[in-house]
Parts: C-alpha cells; sequence; structure tokens
C-alpha cells in the first residue's frame, strides 16, 4: 500500500519543519559546541564513546545548551528508570511521526497493552522458541557457508539481519511473503527514532505505515476467522473482548515487529564485530561456544543497540543527590551508563570474565524494561553460539560499514572471511 502523496504545500511544510531541526542541531552541535547534540551528527556517532566519556567528565548530569538534560550515571539513570514519577513524552523528533505504542505510553494504558503481549515472552514459550530458533540458525549457517566457500560475505546481510526477521514473523504470525517488504519497512521506521532525516524519509516512514497497516487490517481478518497461537491471534481475541481497541492492536503490532528485530539485527552484528577485534577472545568462544551467553551479556554492556532513551520528571525528583526539576526532558544515555567505572571496573574494556556484566541497562529497568528481552537474548546466544562452532576461523574482510542511527546502533556492513 502507498501513503497518499502530500500536496506541494505540506512538502513545503515538513521541509521547512526538517531545515529548521536541522539547523538548530547544527547550531548547538557547533556553535555552542554541545556534546550531546553531537551525538546527532553523523560525525558525532562516529565518536559517540568519547563524547559519553566527556559528558562524564562534567558530572552524572550534565545540562545542555538546549535545555536538555542527560544522564551518564548508572545509579541515577537506573533510579530514573525505575522511578514512576516519571513520564516517557520527552518532545523527542520521533513523537507524532508514529504511533510506537508501549514506547511512547505511561500507566495505566502502558500496563493494560504490556500485560496483552508479555505471555509471548515467558520462560516457557522460550523453550519452545528455541527449538525453532535453532533451525533456523542451523539453515542460515549451511547458507553461510556455501557463500564463505567463494569469498567475503556481508555477516549483516547474510545472517545477522533473516534470523530475527524469520523469528519475529513467526512470533506474529506474517506469512514469509512479506519479509522483504518488512524489512524496508522496519529499516525507515527504526531510522525515524532519530527523527526524520529528509524529505524522502518522510516519504519512507508515511509508506511504511501504510504499507503495515494494511498488513496487519488483512491479517488480523484472517486471524479472527482462523485463529493461531500467535500473538496477531491473541491480540484479536482482545480486541473481541474489548480490552483495546484496533488502532492500539496496530500499533502495537507495528512495534513489536519493528522492536524485535531492528535490535535484535544489531546485537549480533555487534557482538561479532566486538569479538572480531579480540582474536584471542574469538578463540576463546570457539574452544567454549558455551562462552556465547557471556560474550552477549558483555556486547550489551559495552556496545549495546539500543544506546538512549528519554523520560520528563512530572514532579521535583532527588536522585542520588541530584536534582531533576520536574517538566525537564531527561536523555538517558544508556551506552554512557554501562561504562560507568562506578560499577564496571575497566569499563572501556571487553571482559568476558566481567563478575557483573548483566548489570547493564541496555534493555532498559523499570516498568518499560523491554518486554522483548528474552527473546532477543536467547537469537544472539545461538546464532552467536552457531558462528562459533561452526567458523572458528571466521575473520573481518574490509572495513565495517556502521548504521546512520544514534538511538539504534550497529553495523549496517560486516564482511568476513573464513
Amino acid at each position: 500500500m502507498t501513503a497518499p502523496a502530500l500536496s506541494a504545500q505540506q512538502s513545503a511544510a515538513v521541509a521547512a519543519r526538517l531545515a529548521s531541526a536541522k539547523g538548530y542541531t547544527a547550531w548547538h552541535a557547533g556553535v555552542r559546541r554541545d556534546p550531546l547534540m553531537r551525538l546527532f551528527t553523523e560525525a558525532g556517532r562516529r565518536d559517540r564513546y568519547r563524547i559519553y566519556e566527556r559528558l562524564r567528565a562534567e558530572g552524572p548530569i550534565v545540562r545542555s545548551s538546549t535545555g536538555l538534560l542527560s544522564v551518564v550515571s548508572h545509579p541515577v539513570a537506573d533510579g530514573v528508570l525505575r522511578s514512576r514519577d516519571v513520564s516517557v513524552h520527552t518532545g523527542n523528533p520521533s513523537e507524532g511521526v508514529l504511533d510506537l505504542s508501549l514506547l511512547e505510553l505511561d500507566p495505566p494504558d502502558h500496563t493494560r497493552l504490556r500485560a496483552l503481549v508479555a505471555p509471548a515472552f515467558t520462560a516457557r514459550r522460550m523453550l519452545v522458541q528455541q527449538e525453532r530458533i535453532a533451525t533456523a540458525v542451523d539453515r542460515l549457517a549451511d547458507d553461510l557457508a556455501g557463500r564463505l566457500a567463494e569469498g567475503p560475505v556481508d555477516l549483516m546481510a547474510a545472517y545477522a539481519k533473516p534470523l530475527p526477521v524469520i523469528m519475529i514473523t513467526a512470533l506474529l504470525g506474517i506469512p514469509d511473503a512479506h519479509v522483504a517488504a518488512l524489512n524496508r519497512y522496519g529499516d525507515a521506521i527504526g531510522r525515524a527514532l532519530d527523527g526524520v532525516a529528509s524529505l524522502a524519509h518522510f516519504r519512507e516512514v508515511a509508506e511504511a505505515d501504510a504499507g503495515l497497516g494494511s498488513l496487519f487490517a488483512e491479517l488480523i481478518e484472517v486471524r479472527r476467522r482462523e485463529p493461531g497461537d500467535d500473538v496477531i491471534s491473541q491480540l484479536v481475541r482482545a480486541e473481541d473482548a474489548g480490552t483495546l481497541t484496533r488502532t492500539e492492536l496496530t500499533a502495537l503490532a507495528r512495534l513489536l515487529l519493528v522492536a524485535g528485530f531492528e535490535t535484535t539485527v544489531n546485537l549480533i552484528g555487534n557482538a561479532v564485530a566486538c569479538l572480531m577485534d579480540r582474536p584471542d577472545l574469538w578463540k576463546r568462544l570457539t574452544d567454549d561456544p558455551d562462552l556465547a551467553e557471556r560474550a552477549i551479556d558483555e556486547t550489551l554492556r559495552f556496545d549495546p543497540p539500543v544506546q538512549l532513551t528519554g523520560r520528563t520528571p512530572t514532579r521535583d525528583l532527588d536522585l542520588s543527590g541530584r536534582r531533576l526539576p520536574a517538566g525537564t526532558p531527561v536523555i538517558v544515555l544508556l551506552a554512557a551508563a554501562n561504562r560507568d567505572p562506578e560499577v564496571f571496573a575497566r569499563p572501556a574494556e571487553f571482559d568476558l570474565d566481567r563478575p557483573n556484566p548483566r548489570d547493564h541497562l541496555a534493555f532498559g529497568t523499570g516498568i518499560h524494561h523491554c518486554v522483548g528481552r528474552p527473546l532477543a537474548e536467547l537469537e544472539a546466544r545461538l546464532a552467536l553460539a552457531a558462528l562459533a562452532r561452526r567458523f572458528p576461523h571466521l575473520r573481518r574482510a574490509g572495513r565495517e560499514v556502521l548504521g546512520d542511527g544514534m538511538v539504534l546502533h550497529g553495523r549496517a556492513e560486516l564482511p568476513v572471511r573464513a
């Protein structure tokens, strides 16, 4: 389905708004030399971890020249995320572009909708998913072996991207015929978390939103006639029972789809990249693939796929002796908190023997803790272990290409050879 075309007047209004936002970012990043705003420039994204340390040197909470507060302290970040006196609404550029369901809802609506999808990610359901993931991983590894026999391969396209798409479409009950379109839609929506980048991107997001709306409308009617054990069928039953609306159902399905593969793709790619840069650790993993679980935990701490989130206190807060005024948007830099030396010894070191890697905040915490965490960790662990078993001599085969997002961080291309 194609989104309705913008009129000339609408296009001009969107272009003007985007130009204003870019000018605002450039002014504060370049002229005011604001480190937080520099993160949202191309150069800043490539230098994100040094910028986090520059912010840390200024204190656990730093006020931007824009008025925003940024948090790099693990204890303060943990306190903000756990507080019931904060809202997820921050005035982020992505707000209003798409309905991102749980990501943009406070209780009680957040509580109601989360309760509808949480059963899909229980330990019992993950045991069922584990067999399905293992089968998909073996199939992808077989295909990867054939490609590697012919020369270098982009691991992202050949391995990291297909697995999460296979799993989330199966979980939601989406037919395989839609996979190519879903990849395109997911990319457009994922990049919108940083804000719409251009008029062309705005059109891509509108097309993705329309396409997903059409796909889910069709799928909802199919599942109403032929219910299964997939998540869409569960949500259709909830709609029929009057516990959620059609708009909420579609938004929730969209969020699960995009969050279900964009973050996991990056987690797999980031883990492999970290290990390729440390051949001694890769050797340890190939000797003992069970270390994949620790490698994934440390990747989530060291180079997480979700780098930040936002909150706004609804009343004045005092966290770890620091005051956060009501109504002031707070950018919680999850990746910076994960390298807080007060919590993690030698935080800039990728360490498979770290005693507390799971103290990371990569999935958030509190009531907005990522509901799909069990599935993401399971997929990444099995995917990494399979690579270690099947391709012990895997190496980089060229320069990686980083993705162009700030909120979502990962590799767009990761060339490897065996």
